[in-house]
């Protein structure tokens, strides 16, 4: 018998049922109600922007910073979040990641000052990178069969928890004088919901003490048969298809409307052309982690996302205003990469624990990148006066993106290339 099967054999029946993966139902609405909760505490400012600098006294540089905050602070927060759950567990780091997004969003809804209104923000998107970072660590460990299914609800509901506040802070913000309180304000009240179920499962784990931050063997990480992350190929590959992806897409929330703007679109028409980019990303959050586990030819269907990125931007720079829906269709088709990325950094590992250590190793990186793309992209455009150079460059990422997406698309297991050969 195994030391893993003494070790269980000693143990209570109860207990060893509760060390058992959540059913199914359980495990799926604690994603939902973690993953509706990581971006709204970002999207929701953008709407009520005008407003918040009004009443705080925030000026032009503030308001910048605040812009850049949550890719900078998923970035640096996000490196520590497998740290923190070596030391208290995945689900446990999850909760207090919770706790501190519900605190900071209910907090500054209600400050006078710009200071400790970033500071508070600070704290909120603290928490959405640990969400970021342990959530697929979470749905390796419980997903089972059914880990597919699982991402693609997790995606599903990323993509549908960004997409709310742009949808409410209009008629929130318009409800009176301190409406946009109420537009940011929600979303705390949102995070205080979600926590009820991650107390729960965290409780849970602590009664039948599962160590979910500790090796399962001496070939997971850090044990003495581990190399570092670095040296797996496709952890690499991952982490760049990952970064660059990020990039394009906070490139194109961030620019995009003024491209079609600029081109001649109105408004109200650039706004539209914005909308049929960020709602793709329901339905690619639906398909994408399925072909990921299913699909054979899963590299060409990342070139071909890739390309529809390239050609988005190839038409908005020589035919911006001609059918300007067909280039934001093809990069709404190209944005596919983001669910694919993340479905990738679960199946691409064996374990939990190395898919926390991908996704800490891939997302902060990622979201560095998303926090200096748009800097870049903007001071190329003013630096030269018009859109080329930013579009050609951006062009030339979408084939960076796709070398990468299909080197990290290959059917091999970071667990796998991370073990040393025994002397």
């Amino acid at each position: 018998m195994s030391e893993t099967e003494n070790r269980t054999a000693g143990k209570p029946m109860d207990q060893r049922k509760s060390r058992l993966p959540l059913p199914l139902w359980a495990a799926a609405a604690a994603v939902v109600l973690i993953a509706v909760n990581l971006r709204p505490g970002a999207t929701s400012i953008g709407p009520v922007l005008a407003e918040l600098q009004s009443t705080l006294g925030m000026g032009s540089v503030q308001a910048g910073v605040l812009t850049a905050l949550p890719g900078l602070t998923f970035a640096v927060i996000g490196a520590l979040a497998v740290a923190l759950s070596r030391r208290a567990g995945i689900s446990r780091t999850i909760t207090a990641g919770l706790v501190a997004v519900a605190a900071g969003l209910l907090l500054r809804s209600v400050v006078e000052s710009p200071v400790v209104f970033m500071l508070l923000t600070v704290l909120a998107f603290a928490g959405m990178a640990v969400g970021n970072i342990l959530v697929p660590a979470f749905i390796k460990r419980h997903g089972g069969t059914r880990t597919a299914l699982l991402n693609s609800v997790y995606g599903t509901t990323l993509a549908v928890g960004a997409t709310l506040p742009l949808l409410i802070a209009g008629p929130l913000s318009a409800s009176g004088p301190n409406g946009w309180q109420i537009s940011i304000r929600v979303w705390g009240a949102a995070a205080l919901l979600a926590l009820v179920p991650w107390i729960l499962i965290s409780v849970r784990d602590r009664r039948a003490g599962v160590g979910e931050g500790a090796p399962v063997s001496g070939q997971e990480a850090g044990g003495p048969g581990h190399r570092r992350i670095t040296s797996s190929r496709t952890a690499v590959a991952l982490c760049v298809f990952f970064g660059v992806q990020s990039m394009n897409a906070y490139v194109q929330f961030g620019w995009a409307a003024q491209i079609y703007r600029d081109a001649g679109l109105s408004q109200s028409q650039a706004g539209l052309m914005m909308a049929i980019i960020a709602s793709l990303g329901i339905p690619g959050g639906l398909i994408m982690p399925s072909l990921v586990a299913r699909a054979p030819g899963l590299p060409l269907y990342i070139a071909a996302l890739a390309a529809c990125t390239g050609a988005g931007y190839l038409g908005l720079l020589l035919l911006p205003a001609e059918v300007p829906w067909l280039w934001a269709l093809l990069l709404g088709l190209g944005g596919f990469c983001f669910p694919t990325a993340l479905a990738l950094i679960i199946a691409r590992s064996r374990t939990p624990r190395i898919t926390a250590e991908l996704s800490g190793f891939c997302q902060p990186v990622g979201y560095l990148l998303a926090a200096l793309g748009p800097f870049a992209i903007g001071a190329l455009h003013e630096a030269t006066g018009s859109w080329t150079v930013p579009l050609i460059i951006l062009i030339g990422s979408s084939a960076v993106m796709a070398a990468a997406g299909m080197l990290a698309a290959a059917p091999r297991f970071v667990d796998d290339q991370l073990r040393r050969s025994p002397a």
